[in-house]
């Protein structure tokens, strides 16, 4: 008898089907929102940088093709995240720029937690870039109240 053949026992905290479901379809649309804060953050810092982002300049950044960030960056245009101009590169729209404000702000608190608990910064860095589009507004506030109560 394998394990999928035995029924969950009460308080095992398997969760029923239904549940399992919700937590796949909501990590499918984490990753679909983490491609667009990671492109609305990097066009923030470039267009702070040089005045405006270019396709050339994130496809580099973000070690994609150009094709490749050219398909997203028509995504955040239908989404409203972004605006391009002729012969310029591309904007944030405030729609994005608060987006991006936000994400800077949620890898500015995970940084701040991997650090408080050992990690070292340059890791803690690394780390929270995935780490940021995945821990819930829930998640985030315990992380800012136990920082908080170290102080």
């Amino acid at each position: 008898m394998s394990r999928d053949d035995l029924p969950p026992e009460p308080g095992d905290g398997t969760p029923p089907e239904a549940t399992d479901a919700d937590r796949f379809t909501n990590a499918r649309a984490i990753r679909s929102t983490a491609l667009f804060e990671d492109y609305t953050e990097l066009i923030a810092d470039l267009t702070e940088e040089f005045g405006e982002a270019r396709i050339t300049d994130i496809a580099r950044r973000l070690g994609v093709t150009h094709p490749t960030a050219n398909k997203a960056v028509l995504r955040l245009k239908r989404e409203g995240l972004v605006i391009s101009r002729p012969y310029r590169g591309v904007f944030l729209t405030e729609a994005g720029a608060a987006m991006a404000r936000q994400v800077k702000a949620r890898h500015r608190l995970v940084v701040r937690l991997l650090i408080a608990v050992g990690v070292p910064p340059e890791a803690a860095e690394m780390d929270a870039e995935g780490i940021e589009h995945y821990v819930s507004e829930t998640t985030l506030k315990a992380f800012e109240t136990y920082l908080d109560g170290r102080q």
